[in-house]
């Protein structure tokens, strides 16, 4: 009995111990694979992450699909002998480089190797003044002026201006400027020395056409409001209407003279762009739109690449009367994209002289410094194709100036008296004469006869009677002349003929 309890409890633990053994089986397979250190553990999950990551911008950036473009640095050939140039200079000149005039320079020599009167790099100062001229007024002379050929050259002087009074005319050439030199310049480097505070003198050095003379001309800066448009309408009803440049503004100041005088009845227009340098496109398409019927051209413009594109004529408000317009060597871009798009479109007759001939477009990039960048992005043609560049636009009726408009201007600061002999006292009996005043024989003496005639003209004007011209018996000579020759003026004239003989058709 006893050796059968003792054999019934050995099989007892031996099955308990098998059971322990079994359980103990069970759980080793866990702590097999627990037993990694804790440091090794992080390694390996940083590792994994970082192999993750990398196979996804791999994947995302080369892969079929990827979805990631990564910028690298272009290398531009272009640039690399003026990266060598501006290095050399930083590392070996013999004084420290300014960098900014450095960059400046090679910046200017970019544009000026275009060749390219209208396109332009302007700093922040020329930028400021570039900006100044789009405002409703600045100070100045009042002259639109360009470089042509390394000189600068007259466009037109602005009306009523202190240039105009000064007797400056469309391509006039300034040489000096305070006595400096000015050729070689842009433009804008030009402007910069001319512009100036209300009030303050400005000495010019003025070649006009194939004259050898060289003229002296002192010139008192003022403000130069920028109004466009003037409007004058007689008995005759025929609208004469001068528009002097092409602003924001320009447009509605038209609209608003003409419909009062269509209500006062207007029959037919003069519309007067002479001595008008240009400005903004969209102000001459604007304002062709009221005289051209719907769909008809205004004016084309030819890109790059490309065709020509045809701006055409929209509806809306018409005014269907017989129309005149007037150009004269001073009549530039926007004038003659006016001119152009009335003559071929609207069947309008073109009066005076051949316009000036800039047929290219240009537009304007602000940087961030505040400099611009000026340059021609196209050129713009006729309604019927036609580019006038350097060619202008041939009037219908030729119609030249008199004489007596381009007369020598007069210094006020020199007396003339008796006893001088110069060119400008021939100036002077000329513009005498032609106010109808007895001067005798027109040369470059003053003598008794000339004193004689200069001391009616001052009791007519109420000025000192002193028989010398200086100060303001010179202003209100040159003042005289300017004003018969608006009364008499030949091109409006022509044009009124023009209208009057189509009314009574």
């Amino acid at each position: 009995m006893d050796n059968q309890n003792q054999q019934g409890n050995e099989q007892s633990e031996q099955k308990e111990h098998e059971e322990q053994q079994e359980q103990q089986e069970q759980i080793k397979p866990a702590k097999k694979y627990l037993r990694i250190k804790p440091f090794a553990f992080i390694m390996l999950m940083f590792l994994t992450i970082l192999l993750t990551s990398g196979v996804t911008i791999f994947a995302l950036t080369f892969g079929d699909q990827k979805v990631v473009e990564v910028a690298a640095p272009v290398e531009r050939d272009e640039f690399s002998k003026l990266y060598d140039a501006y290095d050399e200079l930083k590392e070996k000149y013999y004084i420290e480089i300014d960098d900014s005039e450095v960059i400046t320079g090679a910046i200017n020599g970019m544009f000026d190797a275009l060749e390219d009167p209208y396109s332009d790099y302007m700093d922040e100062v020329e930028a400021e003044q570039f900006n100044t001229d789009l405002s409703s007024s600045f100070q100045g002379i009042g002259a639109e002026i360009q470089e042509r050929n390394g000189n600068i050259v007259v466009v037109s002087p602005i009306r009523n201006s202190p240039a105009e009074k000064a007797g400056l005319l469309p391509e006039d050439v300034i040489l000096t400027v305070d006595g400096k030199s000015i050729q070689g310049m842009s433009a804008s480097e030009a402007v910069l020395l001319i512009r100036g505070e209300k009030g303050t003198p400005v000495a010019l050095t003025i070649q006009r056409g194939a004259n050898d003379d060289i003229i002296e001309v002192t010139i008192i800066r003022d403000d130069i409001p920028i109004e466009t448009v003037y409007g004058e309408m007689g008995e005759d009803k025929i609208a004469h209407i001068q528009i002097t440049s092409f602003s924001e503004k320009t447009y509605d100041e038209l609209l608003t003279i003409l419909n009062q005088y269509e209500k006062d009845g207007m029959k037919s227009i003069v519309l007067d762009v002479r001595q008008n340098p240009g400005g903004f496109l969209t102000s001459a398409i604007d304002i062709a739109n009221l005289f051209i019927d719907e769909g008809k051209p205004i004016v084309q413009v030819q890109e790059r690449n490309g065709p020509p594109q045809a701006m055409l004529a929209e509806g809306g408000k018409k005014f269907n009367l017989p129309v005149v317009v007037l150009i004269d060597n001073g009549s530039a871009s926007a004038s003659e994209i006016l001119a152009g798009a009335l003559s071929e479109s609207a069947g309008a007759k073109i009066v005076g002289l051949t316009s000036f001939g800039k047929g290219t477009v240009q537009t304007v990039s602000y940087l961030p410094d505040g400099s611009n960048l000026k340059y021609t992005t196209g050129k713009w043609l006729t309604p019927n194709g036609n580019w006038i560049n350097e060619k202008g636009i041939k009037p219908d009726e030729e119609v030249p100036y008199p004489e007596y408009a381009s007369l020598t201007y007069i210094d006020p600061k020199i007396e003339i008296k008796v006893g001088n002999v110069s060119s400008a006292v021939n100036s002077a009996e000329q513009m005498l004469n032609v106010l109808g005043y007895e001067v005798g024989t027109i040369d470059d003496a003053f003598d008794q006869q000339t004193k004689e005639a200069v001391l009616a003209f001052q009791k007519e004007h109420n000025l000192e009677q002193s028989g010398t011209i200086v100060g303001e018996t010179t202003y209100a000579l040159m003042d005289a002349l300017r004003e018969k020759m608006e009364k008499d003026d030949p091109h409006l004239q022509k044009a009124k003929q023009l209208l009057s003989g189509t009314a009574k058709k």
